[in-house]
């Protein structure tokens, strides 16, 4: 199976995802790794993987259309059988939804449906809540409201900071995204 990511920032799913596949843990090449910032940090993590690397940035195009037309001729260019988003901050439009019926996948940094959008972790910390998880879904045209693949939980223990439950929650994700990716992978 032919994977594209897609990525906006740091790149730690990213990596997770990319040593899963180098050990074999993941029955699938990466063929793309995209970003929508030209400096994200992921690039360089792509370099290191000898991963094909690609950006461009919606400030480039006269329009959010535009735009994603250019990643989804981007993505048929790869010959890409699954989007997986890690960390991608950008709200997945009709055009690409629809070239990709249930082959966009995303994670989301809490038990959703609670704590949906940009602050997942923030959210849940600053809502007293004794638990929180990770949530792999699908993307449909929604903000995490795509059909949830996977999920586990966190707990929050009295002490936490909110930098605590970051730590939890990302070491969580590195462990759960391949995981679950790794299953989809097999069953298709």
């Amino acid at each position: 199976m032919r994977i594209a990511i897609l990525a906006s920032g740091n790149g730690s799913n990213f990596e997770a995802i990319a040593q899963a596949v180098k050990e074999k843990k993941i029955a699938a090449e990466i063929v793309l790794l995209f970003s929508d910032h030209r400096d994200a940090y992921v690039l360089k993590r792509g370099e290191k993987f000898a991963i094909s690397c690609e950006s461009f940035e919606l400030k480039e195009f006269p329009n959010k259309k535009k735009y994603e037309t250019a990643l989804l001729e981007l993505l048929n260019q790869y010959r890409v059988d699954l989007v997986v988003l890690a960390g991608y901050m950008r709200i997945i439009g009709k055009e690409l939804l629809a070239a990709y019926p249930k082959r966009i996948i995303n994670i989301h940094p809490a038990l959703l449906p609670d704590f949906p959008g940009l602050h997942g972790i923030k959210d849940a910390y600053e809502a007293g809540v004794s638990e929180t998880g990770v949530t792999i879904h699908y993307v449909d045209s929604g903000v995490d409201t795509g059909p949830i693949i996977a999920q586990k939980k966190v707990s929050i223990e009295k002490n936490d900071h909110l930098a605590d439950l970051e730590t939890k929650i990302h070491q969580l994700e590195h462990q759960l995204y391949p995981e679950i990716l790794a299953k989809i992978v097999n069953e298709q």
